[in-house]
């Protein structure tokens, strides 16, 4: 049986408490990089028809300012959707605290507005309708939307074309495609172009092809090397506990299976994307960050050892680690 200190710890590490302190090592890591000179942009980038500059907002505290609302959003969100669909079997809060711990680890990603930040919102929002339409027959209305939302996104970004994928094999893994989704899917990709072009707000001549960007350009040596590092290690935290979840949670029923092979899928559709587009790796890692907390979250609550709080333990000495040593360089 577990001592009282280890009930205690356990129920502290997945409770409200432990959220918010996650929460605010997350901005006080900002606030340090910001103050520190700390802040690395996700670079220029080029989408379809249109490029964004280096960060969304010039002035460096209210870029960080509105970058860590975007990200406590995604925090929240993804707990939303975990209280909406229960595919983490238990409520637990460790699915933000991880996000935020996480952030927390590489400054980098939390310092400036960028096309990351953004991408990691979009993702946890498409989730919504994704799981809205778990086999529904009359899902046109959720899928029109989620690839109208990735479409116009990719027109600034080349990374959102990543979404476009990774929403249509959800919905087929939701049992939901019949031929007037696949229909609503062509759709919602056509008519954002469709208005863009008709109306001249963009013409074929904007078109621009990939243009791989490079994280390198706004590091120094050093912090390139930590920034791997912290990269490596979230790539292998997420295919050990993810091949180590997958057992106890291919004994779920129907639903909470399609539900996390949503995540398992993003999960591998991020990675090779970062393999493919090597020199973008920090436009993917905040959603990478989020699959990472969603494994977290199961490792935490199908493990009934009174020894699971280890688990968070580990997470907090390596995000602390990860953080120090990038604002040192």
């Amino acid at each position: 049986m577990p001592t009282s200190f280890e009930e205690k710890l356990i129920r502290f590490f997945g409770g409200q408490w432990f959220l918010a302190l996650a929460w605010l090592a997350m901005v006080a890591s900002v606030v340090v990089g910001v103050g520190t000179g700390h802040v690395a942009t996700g670079g220029a980038a080029q989408g379809i028809f249109w490029g964004i500059g280096e960060s969304f907002v010039d002035n460096p505290a209210f870029s960080a300012t509105v970058n860590l609302l975007l990200l406590t959003a995604v925090g929240s969100l993804l707990l939303w959707l975990n209280k909406t669909y229960l595919f983490v079997r238990e409520s637990t809060t460790v699915l933000g605290s991880a996000f935020y711990l996480l952030t927390m680890a590489n400054p980098y990603v939390g310092t400036s507005v960028q096309a990351g930040t953004v991408l990691a919102l979009i993702v946890v929002v498409g989730a919504f309708y994704v799981f809205s339409a778990y086999q529904r027959s009359r899902a046109q209305h959720s899928v029109f939307l989620a690839m109208v939302i990735a479409t116009v996104c990719a027109m600034f970004h080349w990374a959102f074309v990543l979404l476009i994928v990774l929403f249509f094999i959800g919905f087929v893994y939701m049992r939901a495609m019949n031929w007037r989704s696949v229909v609503a899917a062509a759709m919602g990709i056509f008519v954002p172009f469709w208005i863009v072009l008709g109306l001249g707000i963009a013409t074929l001549a904007d078109f621009k092809p990939l243009a791989i960007n490079s994280v390198w350009a706004s590091l120094e040596l050093s912090q390139v090397r930590m920034f791997i590092v912290n990269v490596a290690v979230t790539v292998l935290a997420i295919l050990v506990i993810t091949g180590v979840n997958i057992g106890t949670i291919a004994n779920y029923r129907l639903q909470l299976r399609v539900y996390n092979a949503f995540f398992v899928i993003s999960s591998a559709l991020t990675i090779v994307a970062m393999v493919v587009d090597y020199r973008d790796l920090q436009v993917f890692l905040a959603s990478l960050h989020m699959y990472l907390a969603v494994q977290l979250a199961h490792a935490f609550t199908i493990s009934k050892s009174a020894h699971r709080y280890v688990y968070i333990v580990v997470l907090i000495v390596w995000c602390v680690a990860s953080c120090i040593a990038s604002l040192l360089m």
